[in-house]
């Protein structure tokens, strides 16, 4: 399928924070497009797929950033002839099954709409900002990957098509109900199992390693102690803090600010009341509800007699919160209480009346209103240090916004000095010694976009400034490689301990698997189990049924347990090497089949998994037919 924009566009996704500002949408910035000529001239060919060409430029660009990508996962250890060859084979087949889904999506009928585009447009996270779709990030973001407006409409609609030829092959797939119980059978299946774990520390002590050993072992495993794959860099790095810090605030501007916002810095009207709260026992009874409500009248009328408002509160509501103030809600405004509550206190048209009793979801309330503030706006003064922090974070960020545009600007002018921009810019600069791969390296930190970019081709190789780059919502950074130190092998004395350290592992797993195979040996030929573990020095539990998720066994015994047939009459015994050390020794004697599980949406789960797995294999099998029958030209000169 078509390389998605977001791949592509994933090294350049700090751009999108500093492209701010609404613009019309994007099909008056950009109008209509027309249809994109993918094929080139019979020249200079890397492919042809029933008659369309692929350029051998295709092909060789896109190996040449495969390439950096697997140099860079390995951590700059070159590949080896045998892998680029087969690398190589893998970009080409992945370019011809694109070309013929492309083809036969288009033979087939599918089309991708104009609301189709538009909402991919829109929904595409490298051409948003703030979470919405800015069409000036989406024109920055696509320059940045070389790429116009038509050739991303032209690559979509593409990509789009053979989505659609894809779901309608997956819709097309369905189970059988024999196949379901069959699935059941196999996923619940649960197999009786005893094993018996020999620990690696356990042979330890046979292990004698000479200098020899440790000699020859690392000249046979260098690439297992190379250094750290490091550059020295030249750094200029600008923070929104300091751009803060040149942001002055004039009181005009505070005052404009204000005014703009003033709908903000509004009050609701807000009242202080009291409340006695008196529950119904049940609400289902209307009995228990006539009871509550007389209760509640009998209280409305003592109070109108003159009696203690606090002391009838304390006496008789139940309202855990107010009672014990004597029935005090404090200040609020109307979103605080429900709304039958509201209703009633910010009805009443002065205090110190008493309303009927109010009933709400709690029972029934006698309110008294105490105190009414009217609803206001707050003065400038009364937040104006809100005000003010509030107006300089704006300004710095359009102030940050637009000296990272003018310093992409000065970039692509080819400006090339580091200290020279930072002083420009008001940039914090400096030099890195040996910053890793991995580990990167103060103050810049580690992120893996600036890891990324700092190992990339364009950095690495003709002392190019790249950036800025952005790290995290509130910094970017320009830099340049000074010197690049590919992984090395490192001494032998450097890593002598962790070189014994291998070769104990090594031989104290082979000591184990050799135990675990000659225990195999000793049941299948007539042993206990019980009389092996005990030889072998270790304790095993009695057998068990387990699943094939059971967390509490091993998961390398688990696969084993599952991993052959089911036993006959007489069990079946493994070996098993241990991932973290060490072996086991298995037994599997018995096994269930499994039913439908008791959870509904754990077997929808399941059979959703195997339909995914179904549909996947039927798609492959599609495309093996389609490529099968296509007329395919490879040139094997191609990557030379």
């Amino acid at each position: 399928m078509l390389q998605s924009i977001a791949d592509k566009l994933k090294k350049h996704r700090w751009l999108s924070g500093a492209l701010l500002g609404a613009i019309a949408l994007f099909f008056v910035v950009w109008g209509a497009y027309g249809v994109v000529n993918i094929s080139f001239g019979p020249s200079d060919y890397g492919l042809k797929v029933n008659g369309e060409t692929i350029s051998a430029d295709t092909l060789n660009n896109a190996w040449q950033q495969q390439q950096s990508q697997y140099e860079q996962a390995l951590h700059g250890a070159p590949l080896g002839d045998a892998q680029k060859t087969a690398l190589q084979q893998q970009l080409m087949d992945q370019y011809v099954r694109q070309a013929l889904l492309q083809q036969r999506s288009q033979q087939a009928g599918y089309r991708a709409s104009q609301s189709d585009l538009t909402a991919a447009y829109e929904t595409e996270p490298a051409f948003q900002v703030d979470g919405k779709f800015d069409p000036r990030a989406a024109r920055a973001m696509l320059a940045q990957a070389g790429m116009t407006p038509d050739i991303y409409e032209a690559e979509k609609t593409q990509e789009l098509q053979v989505a659609q030829l894809s779901q309608g092959i997956e819709n097309s797939d369905f189970l059988t109900p024999s196949e379901l119980g069959r699935i059941y059978a196999l996923e619940n299946e649960q197999r009786q199992v005893r094993y018996a774990l020999l620990p690696a520390d356990r042979y330890a002590n046979t292990v004698k390693i000479s200098d020899a050993d440790v000699a020859a072992w690392y000249h046979s495993h260098q690439s297992d102690y190379l250094s750290q794959d490091a550059v020295d860099l030249q750094y200029a790095q600008l923070q929104l803090s300091s751009v803060a810090a040149e942001v002055t605030v004039a009181p005009a501007d505070l005052q404009a600010y204000y005014e703009k916002n003033k709908s903000r810095f509004s009050q609701p009207e807000t009242r202080h009341a009291h409340h006695i709260l008196i529950t119904v026992a049940d609400p289902k009874d209307p009995k228990s509800d006539a009871a509550a409500l007389a209760k509640a009248r009998q209280i409305l009328a003592d109070l109108r007699a003159g009696k203690d408002f606090g002391e009838l509160a304390r006496k008789y509501s139940a309202d855990p919160g107010s009672a014990a103030k004597g029935g005090d809600l404090g200040w609020a405004d109307r979103s605080v209480y429900v709304p039958a509550f509201a209703d009633a206190l910010f009805g009443m048209q002065q205090p110190g009346l008493y309303p009927q009793p109010v009933k709400t979801q709690y029972g029934y309330h006698i309110i008294r209103l105490d105190e009414i503030r009217p609803a206001q706006i707050q003065p400038l003064e009364q937040v104006r240090s809100q005000i003010e922090a509030e107006y300089q974070r704006s300004q710095a960020s359009a102030l940050f916004g637009d000296k990272q545009d003018q310093l992409q600007q000065a970039l692509d002018n080819g400006s090339s000095d580091v200290a020279g921009l930072a002083k420009q810019f008001g940039m914090q600069s400096g030099e890195i010694k040996d910053f890793t791969a991995t580990g990167g390296g103060a103050p810049l930190g580690k992120a893996s976009e600036l890891l990324s970019a700092v190992f990339s081709d364009d950095a690495l190789t003709g002392g190019r400034v790249i950036g800025p780059l952005a790290l995290g919502n509130d910094s970017i950074v320009i830099f340049r490689v000074l010197a690049h130190h590919p992984p090395a092998p490192q001494p032998l004395d450097s890593v002598r301990e962790q070189v014994v350290a291998a070769i104990t592992r090594a031989r104290t797993d082979a000591a184990a698997r050799a135990a675990a195979d000659g225990a195999v040996k000793q049941l299948q030929s007539g042993s206990s189990f019980d009389m092996v573990a005990q030889g072998l020095g270790v304790a095993a539990a009695p057998a068990a049924f387990i699943a094939r998720g059971d967390p509490q066994v091993p998961a390398e015994v688990r696969l084993a347990a599952f991993a052959g047939p089911p036993p006959g009459s007489k069990p079946d015994y493994e070996a098993v090497t241990l991932d973290d050390g060490g072996a086991a020794v298995l037994e599997i004697s018995a096994v269930k089949a499994g039913q439908p599980g008791t959870n509904s949406q754990a077997d929808q789960q399941l059979v959703d998994e195997y339909m995914k797995r179904d549909s996947d294999a039927e798609f492959s099998a599609y495309l093996l037919e389609l490529q099968r029958n296509a007329s395919i030209k490879r040139n094997p000169s191609v990557f030379q």
